[in-house]
């Protein structure tokens, strides 16, 4: 059997707890992980069908009246690779397993509604792996960058977001959040990337510019909501992301972590094996 390329449980290694900084998290770094692209593309590869099974016995679960469920949230800025994370992780799991929701601006009618109504409505049902592609963190991030809300408004936010998950995490749902944590000049080169090829345009957006001239401001804002809002029942993690393939089996590590921790069963038969062997054969 293949050496594991894990030399350590990255999960206490990305933990939001005490004192962290988030400035102290290098974007470059790889903890936990002994190995270059191609050991991290390997170990993605052979685990995913362990994650992709897990999920199969929680969605089988809920089949017989289970009512758990897994949430992962991804947070980051532009182009820290939220959707290879997405695409290459999440990918791996039978689609009827999964639910992906992308937060955009909020419309009208969702800004007519308290800000977590919208969040609400997206979170998956038993059984299901869900991802939110962008989340309730919009609401003290950029809220809170852009002014978009009163300060006082926003401070109130934070209270209610744990208050939010916890009943979530009450009602069955095991909760990951993860940002993903790129440097700015790694930024820039996949903007840049973007703007060089044809197949990329659809990607690039004029406005992802006027937030990375917020930079600063964003870092002190993710600071604190991540300090804020790291629970033991919802933690943080934070991931460097300027390796896309780190991101991506870091990712896999802490879904599948997830997933072992609730260590979901195959249902019992509700019927008569033998029985119904004796009247297929006869069929």
């Amino acid at each position: 059997m293949p050496k594991s390329p894990w030399t350590a449980d990255p999960a206490p290694l990305l933990f939001v707890g005490a004192g962290f900084e988030l400035s102290g998290v290098d974007p470059d770094a790889t903890p936990g992980f002994h190995g270059d692209k191609q050991d991290g593309e390997r170990e993605l590869e052979a685990v995913a069908p362990e994650v992709a099974g897990l999920q199969e016995r929680l969605y089988a679960e809920s089949r017989a009246g289970g009512v758990r469920r897994v949430l992962l949230i991804l947070q980051a800025m532009d182009t820290a690779g939220k959707g290879g994370v997405i695409r290459h992780v999440v990918g791996e799991i039978d689609p009827q397993g999964t639910k992906v929701y992308g937060f955009k601006k909020p419309t009208p009618e969702e800004l007519s509604h308290d800000f977590l109504w919208r969040v609400r409505a997206q979170v998956p049902g038993p059984g299901i792996v869900g991802v939110f592609d962008r989340s309730h963190y919009e609401d003290v991030l950029i809220g809170r960058v852009r002014q978009l809300a009163p300060p006082e408004e926003i401070e109130k936010r934070y209270r209610r977001i744990t208050d939010f998950e916890n009943e979530l995490s009450a009602g069955g749902t095991t909760i990951v959040k993860v940002m993903l944590h790129i440097s700015p000049d790694e930024q820039k080169a996949r903007l840049a990337a973007r703007l060089d090829r044809e197949d990329k345009y659809w990607k690039y957006n004029p406005g992802d510019l006027d937030e990375r001239a917020l930079w600063p401001e964003y870092q002190e804002a993710y600071q604190i909501a991540l300090e804020r809002t790291s629970t033991s029942v919802a933690p943080w993690f934070v991931v460097p992301a300027n390796h896309k393939w780190y991101a991506r089996v870091a990712v896999q590590r802490l879904l599948l972590d997830a997933l072992s921790r609730l260590d979901p069963a195959w249902p019992a038969a509700t019927f008569d094996i033998a029985a119904e062997k004796k009247r297929l054969a006869a069929s």
